[in-house]
């Protein structure tokens, strides 16, 4: 496996970054234009390994689609309910969002598909949403572990049947559960009703679901543990901007915050729908200075890099759980990140592989089952292994901008969402 060694810097970071688009926005722009009547132009489209996946999906699936990665635009024509092929395979990688949200789409269509995955996304969740989707009529055969991918798909509306439009869904695993479900329901002519079994029944990226999908023409209600999207709605934009991502922003601000310096994100404000900005208020919380600069949000870290640690609870935005980790063994008191424990269940176990990697580190860190506890020290150089994970790469690298000798292994994973990631983050190092 490549490796990339981290340069100390020897001085604050200071830079101005451009990241690319969300991947949480794209993919839900991506699977809503399909959905919509006529052509959609998506443009600050995000192209990494997860976006490439669903546009080649979709592409299996008989779309029509003009892709220009230069000028990041995508256009699709959308053919509503119908699927224009009523049968074929697809491969989702390891993309989380193309698999749950396109298993909701076939499964609710008039054909037969068979959906592959990596071996990574092999193993995590899904059986709540196959649960759900055969509730409403859909049929599953599991070709290898019951509940997971690879599997073969007849569509709940197969034959001229008529999908079940109420459904009952655990999302305490994965909220991407009830957006595949949200997003789908325009397929529906009766609409849908959902119900949450779960504790859990919001979250940041519901929120950016049912935005997204009012800014498409689809009005979502929502009250409690119910979910309901009428009947008769559709998609309907003719063009669609998504946002930069905030979840790679940050790494940058963290940057700033590690080394004392600042860092401003392009196009990254305010009013930006997803919910990472929620870290900026840790970083303040940790000393850090914000403003709203004209070009996009500029973190000012304290000055010589010396900062408290926090207690929080990161469940809504836990994302970056690990870009928080790894910045706090440099601050002056402990760190508690609590109510994450579903991030086990991600493209790694992210908290058992924060542990082994900081303790590889020579930072102590005491695991419980939902959060850990972060203890300030010495941080030690060695080789860090990602575990396939991207955002394992990109955070701790950032451990390497203060500590010599620090070496991300596989570093290429970052792909996954921000390919040239180590490219940004050397010219960044650099201005």
């Amino acid at each position: 496996m490549s490796q990339y060694k981290v340069k100390k810097l020897d001085h604050p970071i200071h830079c101005t970054v451009e990241v690319p688009g969300s991947k949480s926005i794209t993919n839900r722009a991506l699977l809503m234009a399909a959905l919509s009547q006529g052509e959609c132009t998506l443009s600050g489209v995000l192209f990494s390994d997860d976006s490439r996946h669903f546009l080649i999906s979709l592409l299996s699936l008989g779309y029509i689609i003009e892709v220009n990665e230069v000028e990041k635009y995508v256009i699709i024509h959308g053919c509503g309910r119908d699927i224009p092929k009523k049968s074929g395979t697809i491969d989702v990688g390891s993309a989380g969002t193309a698999a749950r949200f396109l298993t909701a789409m076939l499964a609710l269509s008039d054909g037969e598909y068979t959906i592959n995955a990596s071996e990574q996304m092999k193993r995590r969740p899904m059986m709540p949403l196959f649960n759900a989707l055969k509730c409403m009529g859909a049929e599953f055969d599991f070709l290898e572990k019951e509940g997971h991918l690879p599997v073969k798909v007849k569509g709940a509306a197969f034959g001229g049947r008529k999908p079940v439009n109420s459904v009952d869904i655990d999302i305490s695993e994965s909220t991407q559960f009830l957006s595949a479900l949200m997003m789908t329901a325009p397929m529906l002519e009766e609409g849908m009703n959902i119900h949450i079994t779960s504790t859990k029944t919001e979250g940041s990226y519901i929120r950016i679901t049912a935005k997204m999908m009012e800014q498409f023409g689809c009005p979502v209600k929502h009250e409690g543990a119910e979910y309901s999207i009428p009947a008769g709605v559709g998609y309907y934009p003719e063009t669609y901007h998504i946002e930069p991502d905030v979840s790679a922003a940050c790494y940058f601000y963290a940057a700033a915050a590690l080394t004392g310096g600042t860092a401003i994100v392009k196009g990254v404000h305010s009013n930006s729908m997803q919910g990472d900005l929620k870290f900026i208020d840790v970083l303040k919380q940790m000393g850090c200075a914000v403003t709203e600069e004209r070009e996009g949000i500029c973190v000012s870290g304290p000055k010589d890099g010396e900062y408290n640690g926090v207690d929080i609870d990161m469940n809504d935005f836990s994302d970056q759980t690990m870009t928080l980790a790894v910045i706090a063994p440099f601050a002056k008191t402990t760190t508690c990140i609590r109510n994450i424990e579903h991030i086990r269940l991600q493209e790694s176990d992210r908290i058992e592989a924060i542990v082994n990697e900081l303790n590889g580190l020579c930072i102590d860190v005491k695991e419980g089952r939902d959060r850990i506890e972060i203890c300030p020290g010495e941080v030690k150089g060695g080789v860090v292994k990602t575990y396939n994970d991207h955002r394992m790469a990109m955070s701790f690298a950032l451990i390497g901008l203060k500590v010599d000798g620090i070496i991300i292994d596989n570093y290429e994973c970052c792909g996954k969402t921000f390919e040239n990631y180590f490219d940004v983050l050397e010219d960044a190092c650099r201005q």
